[in-house]
């Protein structure tokens, strides 16, 4: 009787240890090259920073940075901004920058969190599946565009005639309509943030809360938008920050000729990003100390983002309901 072959000897374990040993090669240096992208991330945001400092807190080139010639103190707490003369107060941009992020933020907030309880709630798969997309497209429109929609339509057709009706004047530029239109720009980081939010809320919620007799606004009300209440406060605190950070919209609609501290919505408005457009598109001298201005307000800007993304995630992590 022939003998049959043994485990060992059944198998040829060389080809299967040679597979084995190239794909944990493959596999490694496809991990080394997605670390590598993410690296790459983290030295971008380590070079802005890092020019940031250079030319507004100290200078390792051996140069004078911003806040060597000026006080910190005089920068953050000043009410004048005129780089003519020598005053670098940061108010003025500040308030400016805030008030058309507020404005965004009362216009795209509300609009925003309805449409993504609609999508979620309310709407049927074939609604959704036009309105979303349709929804989505206002983050693809240029932001030159919404500037001059601004320009064009809103305050002359719209503005005009409702302030007109009880003797306001509204300026040709004005930090209204860049509000306006900033917060039409944020509208679907709001409603897809928050709907992923909803959406996210178990379906068990919702049937106990059907099954005690509540009808649908109950359940969306009192239910599910609490229970999402940390994704959507994520959401609005990160759509302010795009807000803050916009700048050709804001620019086109808001005007960047006038750096008086005023909080009035209907006249012109000078941001931050206002304020480095208008210093990058002009013949300052590189080097000089309006051009370093440039580099504070941007380092200013930037504090403010970063400590807003910082809030959402904080909120994000003390809110989080957790499922089983």
């Amino acid at each position: 009787m022939e003998k049959l072959p043994t485990t060992s000897e059944s198998i040829p374990t060389d080809g299967l240890f040679r597979r084995s040993s190239w794909s944990r090669f493959v596999e490694s240096q496809i991990q080394n090259v997605m670390l590598l992208c993410a690296s790459l991330s983290i030295l971008t945001t380590v070079g802005i920073v890092f020019v940031l400092l250079n030319e507004s807190v100290y200078n390792v080139t051996g140069g004078t940075a911003f806040f060597q010639e000026i006080s910190p103190w005089k920068f953050l707490t000043g009410t004048k901004w005129h780089w003519d003369s020598g005053d670098f107060g940061v108010w003025p941009l500040l308030t400016s920058t805030l008030q058309v992020a507020l404005i965004g933020g009362l216009v795209s907030i509300p609009l925003g969190l309805a449409s993504a309880v609609y999508l979620s709630e309310y709407a049927t798969p074939r609604t959704r599946r036009i309105i979303k997309p349709t929804l989505e497209l206002l983050a693809g429109i240029p932001t030159v565009v919404y500037g001059y929609f601004a320009l064009i339509f809103i305050t002359p057709y719209v503005l005009r005639p409702l302030f007109g009706l009880v003797g306001l004047e509204v300026g040709v530029f004005n930090g209204l309509s860049a509000g306006i239109v900033v917060g039409i720009m944020i509208i679907p980081m709001v409603a897809s943030l928050s709907e992923d939010a909803i959406r996210a809320v178990p379906q068990s919620l919702r049937e106990a809360a059907y099954a005690l007799g509540s009808n649908r606004f109950d359940v969306s009300a009192r239910v599910v938008v609490p229970a999402a209440f940390s994704g959507i406060m994520a959401a609005c605190l990160l759509a302010i920050s795009r807000a803050i950070g916009e700048t050709m919209a804001v620019v086109i609609a808001g005007g960047q000729n006038t750096s008086g501290l005023s909080v009035n919505p209907l006249r012109e408005v000078f941001t931050m990003t206002s304020y480095i457009v208008n210093v990058s598109s002009s013949d300052v001298e590189a080097g000089s100390l309006e051009y370093k201005s440039l580099y504070a307000v941007a380092l200013t800007l930037f504090c403010m983002t970063l400590t807003m993304n910082i809030l959402s995630q904080w909120i994000m992590r003390r809110f989080r309901e957790t499922y089983q």
